[in-house]
C-alpha cells in the first residue's frame, strides 16, 4: 500500500533497517534540515512492518530519493516505488514522530480531496490524479544537497521515453504516452518548441514558420486528431474557420477557389470544365471512400496486431476499403475518369499543395485523407497562430508529469548491445530512456545521430526507393493592409503561365495570409504575406556571405514581382518588413538534412506501401514525423504520433500486446515494403 504525502520541516535523521532489495544504490549526506526548498512531494510505503518515505525525483518517475526513519544507517538511499491507482485511498489521521518511524491510524475514506492533517504544524491537502493520489503542502522537507541530481547521470535522467524534436508528430506522440501513465522528456534543439510548426516575432508581427493551412482541427470525426490531442491533455484553442481552403491561380487564367462546402467546390469546378462533371464527380467520390473509411475508424498503430485485428473484425469493409487503395496513386484513379489535359493538370496542382509531387506520385489515401478533409472539417486557424498548437501541446505535457527541455541539441543516439538506450546532447549530458522516439528525418536519424553504425538492411531500402523532398525558399512579409482586395482569400497557389513548371523550383508560389483570418497577428493597418516556394539546397552553397545575402535577394524580389503582378498591384510599395529564409535557414533551425520536408518517391509508388512505419530494424528506437507513413502535412504527421505512441505504449507495458502476434505482423509488413 502506498500513502503518498508532503511533509513540512519535520527537521528529524533517523532510519529503518535497509533492505536491499528494495535500493539500487545508496550515499552518505548532510543531515536534513529545516528550511524551505521548492515543492516536493514525499512518497510513504507501508509494506508488512517496514515504513519508507522518499522525496520524488523529477528528473525520474521510476526512482525515488528515499529518507528512512530509524537512528541508523545511510541517511538517503535511491529507492524504486511504484504509484498506485485504486478507488479509495487511506486517510492518515494522529501521525506522531518516534525514534522508531511514523506511528499512525488510519480509516478508509471514497477518494477525495480532503484536508487538516497535521505533521509538525503543517496542514495538507490531497490532490486526486489519475494515476495516484499526491498530498501537497507548500512547505516541504528541505531537500538541498540531499538529492543534488549528478549532472548527466544516467541514473537521474531515467525515462519511459525519450523524444528528439518537438514538431507536431513528437509532441502528439510525447503527449498521447504522456496521458497513458508514461514519463516523457522531449529534447528540442530551439528555444520554442513546434519545428515547421512553430512561430518567430518581429516587429509586432507573429509568424509561422510554415504552413497556415491547417487540417484535424475541427470539432468532429476522427480524423481531427489535432483537437484530439490538445483534448487529452487538457487543452483547447479557439479557431477560425477559413471559407475557401485554396484560391488556385494557374495557366490560361484557370482560377478556382477550393470552398470549405464540397457542393459549392464542385459547382465551381464542373463550370470550369462542364464536360468533366461526370469525371470530376467520380474521382472525388472514390476519395470519399477513403476518407469515410478512415473516419469511421479508431486510428492507432497499423503495427500493433490487437488493434488491427480488432478494427478488422469490427469495421471489415473499411478496413478493406483501404487495403485496396494502399497500393494505389491519385494520378491513376483520377485518369480512369478524366481525359483533359488540363484538369488533370489541376489534380496534380491539388496534389502537389499534399504531396509536393504530382498525382501520379501522389498516394491516393493521403489524397483522400486530405481532399476531403478540408470540406468535412474544413481549415481552422487557430487564434495566435499555428505556433500556439505545439506550445500548447508541450504545456499540456509538462502538466501530465513529463518534460521538455530546449536548447537541448541531440547529437547521438546510445546504442547498447543492439538497443537504443539513451541519447547525448551536445554539452555531453545523457539522458535514458527505455525508448528512443526520433522526430528528427529518417536521413537525420540513421545518418547523423547513430554515427558508426551501418544502415539497417530495411532503411537501405528505403533510401532507394524515396529521396529527400526539396526544401523551401520562404519570405515572410508585413504589408500595409490597403493593398490587399477586401475580399481576399486566406491561401494561394500560384503558377502563372507554364504547367511544366509545377514540380520546378521556383515554379509554384504557396501564398498564406493568415491576418485575413486573425487581424491580431499584425499591428494595426497591416497583413502578413507569408510566401513559400520549393528550393534546393544546392542552390545556396558554395556562395561568400555577400553573395549569399544578394541572391537571397534577387530571387526574393522575383517571386515578389510575380505576385505584384498577379494579385497585388503596388505590393513592393506597401511592403514594412520582409525577411526571407532559405533551404539552409531550415536546416539550420528545424535540424532537417538539407532542409528537407519528407520523402519524395525516386519513381512511381506504389501508393503508401513503401513507407515505413514507426518501429525501425534498431531494438529500442522508433521513428515519428514526415518521413514515416502516411507522409507530409500536419494531418499526417499527427496520425504518425498517435500510431507511434500507441506501439510504443504497447512494448512498455501500457497497452495489451502479443509477442508472437507482433512478430508476425512486423515481418509481414517488412515484406510488403519490399513488394513497393
Amino acid at each position: 500500500m502506498l500513502l503518498p504525502i508532503s511533509m513540512a520541516e519535520p527537521g528529524f535523521t533517523s532510519t529503518l533497517s535497509m533492505n536491499s532489495s528494495q535500493f539500487l544504490t545508496h550515499h552518505s549526506s548532510p543531515l536534513l534540515t529545516t528550511s524551505r526548498p521548492t515543492s516536493q512531494n514525499l512518497y510513504f510505503s507501508q509494506k508488512a512492518h517496514d515504513l519508507k518515505s522518499g522525496f520524488r525525483n523529477p528528473k525520474c518517475s521510476s526512482y525515488f530519493y528515499g529518507v528512512q526513519l530509524d537512528v541508523t544507517g545511510p541517511r538517503t538511499q535511491k529507492c524504486e516505488i511504484s504509484l498506485f491507482g485504486c478507488s479509495k485511498i487511506s486517510i492518515l489521521r494522529d501521525h506522531k514522530l518516534t525514534g522508531t518511524g511514523l506511528r499512525f491510524h488510519h480509516s478508509t475514506n471514497e477518494l477525495g480531496a480532503f484536508r487538516g492533517i497535521d505533521l509538525a504544524g503543517s496542514s495538507y491537502e490531497v490532490n486526486p490524479r489519475k494515476s495516484g493520489s499526491i498530498l501537497r503542502s507548500s512547505s516541504v522537507l528541505n531537500m538541498d544537497k540531499v538529492v543534488e541530481k549528478e549532472k548527466g547521470g544516467s541514473e537521474d535522467n531515467y525515462y519511459d521515453a525519450i523524444v528528439i524534436g518537438s514538431g507536431i508528430g513528437g509532441l502528439v506522440a510525447a503527449t498521447q504516452l504522456a496521458v497513458k501513465g508514461a514519463r516523457v522528456l522531449v529534447l528540442e534543439k530551439y528555444v520554442i518548441p513546434g519545428g515547421s510548426s512553430g512561430y518567430y516575432q518581429r516587429n509586432g508581427y507573429t509568424f509561422d514558420v510554415g504552413s497556415s493551412v491547417m487540417f484535424g482541427f475541427s470539432d468532429k470525426g476522427n480524423l481531427n486528431l489535432i483537437t484530439q490531442a490538445l483534448a487529452a491533455v487538457g487543452c483547447e484553442m479557439p479557431v477560425i474557420p477559413d471559407p475557401t481552403t485554396v484560391h488556385f491561380h494557374l495557366p490560361n487564367n484557370l482560377s478556382v477557389r477550393v470552398h470549405k462546402e464540397y457542393n459549392e467546390f464542385i459547382a465551381e469546378l464542373t463550370s470550369k470544365f462542364p464536360y468533366e462533371k461526370e469525371g470530376i464527380l467520380k474521382f472525388y467520390s472514390e476519395c470519399w471512400k477513403i476518407f469515410n473509411a478512415l473516419n469511421s475508424l479508431e486510428l492507432k498503430s497499423l503495427e500493433e496486431p490487437i488493434y488491427l485485428f480488432g478494427q478488422f473484425f469490427q469495421k471489415p469493409l473499411e478496413c478493406l476499403t483501404l487495403a485496396y487503395y494502399l497500393p494505389q496513386n491519385a494520378g491513376d484513379i483520377a485518369r480512369k475518369y478524366i481525359k483533359d489535359p488540363q484538369l488533370l493538370s489541376f489534380i496534380d496542382a491539388e496534389c502537389f499543395i499534399v504531396s509536393t509531387v504530382n498525382a501520379l506520385q501522389t498516394p491516393m489515401i493521403n489524397a483522400g485523407m486530405v481532399l476531403c478533409d478540408r470540406h468535412y472539417g474544413g481549415i481552422n486557424y487557430p487564434i495566435g497562430g499555428v505556433g500556439g498548437i505545439a506550445k500548447s501541446l508541450a504545456k499540456g505535457l509538462v502538466d501530465q508529469g513529463s518534460e521538455i527541455l530546449y536548447k537541448a541539441n541531440v547529437t547521438d543516439i546510445i546504442i547498447d548491445q543492439g538497443k537504443a538506450v539513451g541519447v547525448k546532447i551536445s554539452d555531453g549530458r545523457k539522458f535514458f530512456a527505455k525508448t528512443i522516439i526520433s522526430n528528427a528525418t529518417r536521413w537525420d536519424t540513421f545518418g547523423k545521430l547513430l554515427k558508426g553504425k551501418d544502415l539497417p538492411k530495411e532503411e537501405e531500402n528505403f533510401q532507394k526507393a524515396y529521396m529527400k523532398a526539396p526544401s523551401f525558399l520562404s519570405i515572410h512579409m508585413g504589408v500595409k493592409a490597403e493593398v490587399l482586395p477586401p475580399d481576399t482569400d486566406c491561401h494561394h497557389f500560384v503558377l502563372e503561365n507554364d504547367w511544366t513548371r509545377l514540380e520546378e523550383p521556383y515554379g509554384s508560389i504557396f501564398l498564406s495570409v493568415p491576418t485575413v483570418l486573425d487581424s491580431s497577428l499584425a499591428p494595426e493597418g497591416h497583413h502578413i504575406l507569408h510566401i513559400f516556394t520549393t528550393s534546393s539546397i544546392e542552390d545556396w552553397e558554395g556562395l561568400s556571405s555577400k553573395d549569399y545575402e544578394e541572391k537571397k535577394e534577387l530571387v526574393a524580389d522575383e517571386i515578389i514581382s510575380r505576385l505584384e503582378k498577379k494579385l497585388f498591384p503596388g505590393l513592393r510599395s506597401s511592403i514594412d518588413f520582409k525577411e526571407v529564409g532559405t533551404p539552409k535557414t531550415h536546416r539550420r533551425y528545424l535540424a532537417r538534412d538539407k532542409g528537407t520536408y519528407g520523402p519524395m518517391p525516386r519513381g512511381t509508388p506504389k501508393g503508401l506501401l513503401g513507407m515505413p512505419f514507426n518501429t525501425t530494424a534498431i531494438d529500442g528506437l522508433y521513428c515519428v514525423g514526415d518521413s514515416c507513413f502516411p507522409g507530409q502535412g500536419v494531418i499526417a504527421v499527427a496520425f504518425s504520433g498517435v500510431m507511434c505512441a500507441h506501439r510504443v505504449a504497447a512494448d512498455i507495458g501500457l497497452e495489451k500486446k502479443s509477442p508472437l502476434l507482433d512478430a508476425a505482423l512486423l515481418r509481414t509488413l517488412s515484406w510488403l515494403r519490399t513488394l513497393a
